[in-house]
This record gives C-alpha cells, sequence and structure tokens, in this order.
C-alpha cells in the first residue's frame, strides 16, 4: 500500500485534469497512471495542511481531533495519542508502516509519527516554509528554535538529522524517494506487506526544483518542479515493478489541499515572482472554501482489481480512504469513535457506480464555510483567499457547480429547494459534534474522551 501526499497541489497540474504541457512541461508519469488506473475528479480534502492530515489518517473531520487549523504559535499541537491513524491500523493487522516527509501533526514529544503508528519516519515534523527562517532577517534574536530534519524508529526518540534550511530545500524530495524506494525493497525482502506514507514537501513554498531539474523544462522553475514531481513517481512505479509486487499493490496518488497562489487581482512584486498553481476550471485556492480549495488530484491503481483508465465525478472524501482501506486490507475500524469516512471499497472496485457519499460539510479552520451536496454548494461564509476579508452572509449562497465551476452566480432564488435537501446533513453532523465532543485544540496527552 502506497499514498503518495503531494503538498499545495491544485487539481488543474497534471497532464490527467488537462495541465502537464499547459504549464509547461508534460507529465507522461503522471498521465500513466491515471490511464492504468481510477481517476477522480470529485476528490476532496480539508483546505488546510493540518486538517487535511489528519482527516486521511484518521478518517475523520480533522475538528474531531482537534487539529481543524494549521497552528501557528509554539505551543503543543497535532494528534493526541489516542487517536488511532491508518498506520497504527495497518500497523496491528501485520504490516510495516514508514512515512518520508512532511508530518505536521505535531512537534513535540509523543507527537511524532512515529508515535503514531509508523514504524520508521524521516522528514520534517512542521511546514517547508520553516526551511527559510534562517535566511530572514531578526529570526536569530527571535529566540525560536530552527527547524530541523528528522529521523526516527518506533520506540526511540527522534534525531535530529540537519538544520531545514534553503541549502536542503530543493534536496528533501530526492531523499525521500530514494528512502521510500528503499524501504519497499526491505519490506519485499522481509515478506512483510507495508504501508507507505510519501508526503511529499513540494509544492509548497518556497518552490525550488532540484539542481538535476533547474531549467530543465525551459519554462520556468514551476515547469522544472512538474517535471521532477513526474519523475519521482516514475522511478517509484518502476521500483513497485522491479520488485515483483505491482499487481499485490494498492498506490494512491493525490494531495492535501488545493494550490497557493495570489488572490485574483493581486500582483507580485518579489524579485522571484509568485507561481500560481492551478486549480483547473475551479474557483479558489489553499484556505478557501471553493472548490479549488478542495478538489485534488487522485488516482487509485491496483491492478486487475481496479479497471484501469476509468474516471469518475463520484464525490469522494480523504477521511474515506481509512474504512476503504481497513475494508481491503480486513483491518479493524475503531468501534469506539466516531469514524465520519465512508467505504468505498465496492465503488473502488468497480461493484458499484455510486461512492455512497452525497456530500459533506466545508470547513476553513473551525469555522463552518459551506456545505457541498451532489452538485451543489452552499456557502455562509466566503474569501476570496488566504489573506483576504472574510464575508459572513445572513443567507447562504448557492452555486450550481455543473452550472458555474466558478462559484459566483448565487442561485438561492429560485433554488430554495437546494438548502432544505442539503442542510440534513449538517443538522445530523452539529449534533453528532455535541454527543462526541471533539478533542480540544492543544490537548496535552493523556487523553480519554469524557
Amino acid at each position: 500500500m502506497v499514498i503518495v501526499f503531494m503538498d499545495n497541489f491544485g487539481w488543474g497540474e497534471p497532464g490527467f485534469n488537462g495541465g502537464g504541457i499547459t504549464r509547461g512541461a508534460e507529465t507522461p508519469q503522471m498521465d500513466k497512471l491515471a490511464d492504468e488506473g481510477l481517476r477522480l475528479t470529485n476528490f476532496n480534502v480539508e483546505v488546510q495542511c493540518t486538517p487535511s492530515r489528519s482527516a486521511l489518517l484518521t478518517g475523520r473531520y480533522a475538528i474531531r481531533s482537534g487539529n481543524g487549523t494549521v497552528p501557528l504559535g509554539e505551543g503543543t499541537y497535532g494528534l493526541v495519542q489516542w487517536e488511532i491513524t491508518m498506520a497504527e491500523m495497518l500497523s496491528k493487522n501485520g504490516y510495516v508502516t514508514g512515512m518520508f516527509g512532511k508530518w505536521h501533526l505535531g512537534r513535540t514529544d509523543g507527537r511524532f509519527p512515529t508515535d503514531q503508528g509508523f514504524d520508521e519516519w524521516y522528514g520534517v515534523p512542521n511546514s517547508t516554509d520553516e526551511s527559510t527562517y534562517s535566511s530572514l532577517e531578526g529570526f536569530d534574536q527571535s529566540g525560536l528554535n530552527e527547524s530541523y530534519v528528522m529521523s526516527a524508529t518506533k520506540g526511540n526518540t527522534p534525531e535530529k538529522i540537519r538544520p531545514y534550511r534553503l541549502d536542503y530545500r530543493p534536496l528533501i524530495d530526492r531523499d525521500l524517494t530514494d528512502k521510500a524506494m528503499d524501504f519497499m525493497e526491505r519490506s519485499v525482502d522481509a515478506k512483510k506487506p507495508f504501508f507507505l506514507y510519501l508526503p511529499y514537501t513540494a509544492t509548497h513554498f518556497p518552490t525550488m526544483a532540484h539542481p538535476d531539474f533547474k531549467g530543465e523544462s525551459g519554462n520556468g522553475e514551476w515547469a522544472d518542479l512538474l517535471m521532477q514531481i513526474d519523475s519521482y513517481l516514475g522511478e517509484l512505479q518502476n521500483k513497485i515493478k522491479e520488485l515483483g509486487i505491482e499487481e499485490n499493490t494498492i498506490f494512491v496518488f493525490t494531495a492535501d489541499n488545493g494550490p497557493e497562489a495570489l488572490n485574483y487581482g493581486s500582483t507580485s512584486i518579489t524579485v522571484e515572482g509568485a507561481y500560481q498553481g492551478s486549480a483547473g476550471p475551479w474557483r479558489g485556492t489553499l484556505f478557501t472554501g471553493f472548490e479549488g480549495a478542495l478538489r485534488v488530484p487522485f488516482v487509485i491503481k491496483w491492478p486487475k482489481n481496479i479497471q484501469g483508465g476509468a474516471s469518475s465525478d463520484e464525490i469522494v472524501h480523504a477521511m474515506d480512504l481509512f474504512p476503504t482501506i481497513a475494508a481491503i486490507t480486513k483491518s479493524k475500524v475503531p468501534q469506539d469513535r466516531v469514524i465520519d469516512g465512508i467505504d468505498m471499497s465496492d465503488f473502488f472496485l468497480g461493484k458499484s457506480e455510486k461512492s455512497g457519499r452525497d456530500g459533506f460539510i466545508v470547513y476553513m479552520g473551525n469555522d463552518i464555510f459551506g456545505v457541498k451536496w451532489r452538485n451543489w454548494k452552499l456557502h455562509f461564509e466566503e474569501q476570496e483567499a488566504w489573506n483576504t476579508i472574510k464575508h459572513t452572509y445572513t443567507m447562504p449562497r448557492v452555486y450550481n457547480l455543473y452550472d458555474d465551476p466558478q462559484e459566483r452566480n448565487n442561485v438561492l432564488f429560485p433554488h430554495t429547494w437546494v438548502p432544505k435537501a442539503a442542510l440534513k446533513q449538517l443538522e445530523e453532523h452539529i449534533i453528532s459534534l455535541k454527543q462526541n465532543p471533539p478533542v480540544p485544540t492543544g490537548q496535552i496527552d493523556p487523553y480519554e474522551p469524557k
């Protein structure tokens, strides 16, 4: 089992979603993966890094785990040890588990990946923007600790390998790829089923391609980085074939949220310029409630079990992977907590044309921005980009996503029937939160629900 999880990688980046060459570099490996697997055009995540990773790994809305927002302070954050991750679930079922990349679910004792089910980890505990800190004026006098690349094995204290600075920023994903392939090789040699979680640091700011790819596209650094991502993806696929495990390996390629970009109408005045990620036809970027933040590229490949070259616009959410993988691997889903994810195994395996999910609650941080239901969106709050003013509405705005993928034409009238149909899931969600109070943000261990 492999999950490749890109960072701030928009729906419109891969060639299989209309990107690739239109973004400056072809993506033959991504496109080949889509040809060999099931491509979802309506795969959704939460709109910030930490919440999205929490939802993926626990099968629960991030609000439930106390990880609804990206942490800004230096206090305790992340997953309490009471939470059960996908890695813990698979570990209990005999899988060896390895993670290589960005965690962003805790940076203090007891909150690292190897405290949450992973046998080994190499990567960064927080976010990649921290790689710029040491080069910025005033940081040395701030009293803050520098961010480090770390390595750990289960049961041992993580070791600081090297400072995470701009000199290593363009190199780290090369090392993550090499370590991921080594992990797969060691697992196969040991005749152990494995779970590889590979949350790359690309394409999070600062966007810097590896020296092997810098200038290779001839179309700028963003296109260089697309070439790099595509090449690494091909290496992973080739390694799986080389190990003779392609038929038995589930391979997922997706991302944590939509792209980074300046808000509409803004102009970059920096020397380097702003690298504008692409959400394809959808409006919005990360930290908004629009489709551009929610929809990300998604392909799942499992030869002989999942039809190759297939695509679907059925709604699926990242938190659905938890119960789906549990069903496929015959692992146990915890019964003592709310699991918001839906088992999609029949849908993925072609036994059902429907995913079983009509919609979900759209959070931006701890705020409910809206509700998605079928091809409709309700917005109670909106902001154009991460750094713009939030608008709150007395009546929800209603968008038809088929007619209006840019979510600009409010059709509440005459479609007042849509809120009546769509809000049932919100009512059930609110009741569930009252019956099962979320883990408080910043909660320290030990924690047990009341």
